[in-house]
């Protein structure tokens, strides 16, 4: 599927910073897809571009509850058992790369219990019952900034596995 995105607006997104930059990416390959990350839309993308989404869902979650609410809403399937980790090393984000790693195994040891159907206090205890989490939530954030940067020089690069942009006339 070809993802048009007008120059004007790259330019306009990139002259406010990498975030923004990132962002009217991201965004542009979302709405191609309908605005929603499933197993119908997901066959429509290329392997750049669900990278680039499951990154932006891995931040969004772990920024706001950490690993173990990515986790329970359940994205650990497709962070932790697909090629995610290893794209982020491709991608020159290598200690990021390793956190994913160290959240598979923490996630194939855990996912049973992390995804069950729970209240919002047993999820609260979540927190609690598994602090091993605290440390690449803390890792994680950290780094985020850097991690983003590292990307969105990586799809700056390689724009066009990302995006086809259009020329302003």
């Amino acid at each position: 599927m070809e993802v048009n995105l007008p120059e004007i607006k790259l330019q306009e997104a990139a002259g406010q910073g990498t975030d923004a930059f990132l962002t009217v990416v991201h965004d542009v390959i979302l709405d191609s897809v309908g605005g929603e990350v499933n197993a119908e839309t997901l066959p429509l993308l290329n392997g750049e571009q669900t990278t680039l989404l499951a990154y932006f869902i891995l931040r969004e979650e772990v920024m706001d509850g950490g690993f173990i609410q990515l986790i329970h809403n359940g994205y650990g399937p497709f962070i932790f058992l697909n090629p995610f980790a290893k794209a982020m090393r491709l991608w020159g984000a290598h200690e990021f790369s390793k956190l994913v790693y160290k959240g598979r195994k923490l996630f194939e040891q855990h996912s049973e219990a992390l995804t069950k159907d729970c209240t919002d206090e047993q999820f609260m205890a979540l927190f609690e019952q598994y602090p091993e989490f605290d440390d690449l939530d803390d890792e994680f954030i950290e780094m985020e900034e850097e991690v983003t940067d590292t990307i969105a020089h990586y799809v700056d690069d390689h724009l066009d596995l990302f995006v086809h942009v259009i020329k302003a006339d």
